[in-house]
């Protein structure tokens, strides 16, 4: 996750660097040290800020599951960990789930079919920003 989409994602959870930092049980410098750049978001992190969006986002009861989204046929759902624990919604999070007729058991191969797919894409913020090319942090960001 770049540091962009994960400022776009605190702002749409309405936190500050200091809420967010508590919501994921990590010091302020910690976050703040993930939106400037200088630490890599760790995946734990990343699929929490996911899930709280998630969550916010499922209040309004308009995401169906993913086996309704993907139209999914009996002996895929049967053999799926999403089906199992009827986790449509949060098949994403998941790791195992049957996305394009086949596992996937990492995180980051996982997320790049995520991405890309409508169950993900009807919480998450309309696009992941790019990365600045060339650009380096000038460490003057804001804290709040």
């Amino acid at each position: 996750m770049e540091k962009e989409y994960f400022c776009l994602i605190r702002k749409k959870l309405g936190k500050t660097q200091k809420e967010l930092a508590e919501l994921l049980g990590i010091s302020l410098k910690t976050l703040h040290s993930y939106e400037q750049g200088w630490r890599q978001i760790p995946t734990h992190a990343e699929r929490q800020v996911l899930f709280l969006l998630s969550r916010m986002r499922d209040r309004e009861g308009d995401i169906k599951p993913c086996w309704q989204v993907k139209n999914c046929p009996p002996k895929r759902r049967k053999a799926c960990p999403a089906w199992e624990f009827q986790a449509g919604k949060l098949c994403w999070f998941i790791n195992g789930t049957i996305c394009e007729c086949a596992a996937q058991r990492n995180w980051q191969k996982k997320m790049l079919i995520c991405k890309g797919c409508d169950v993900l894409r009807a919480f998450v913020p309309e696009e992941e920003p790019a990365p600045a090319k060339g650009k380096r942090s000038s460490g003057t960001g804001s804290v709040g």
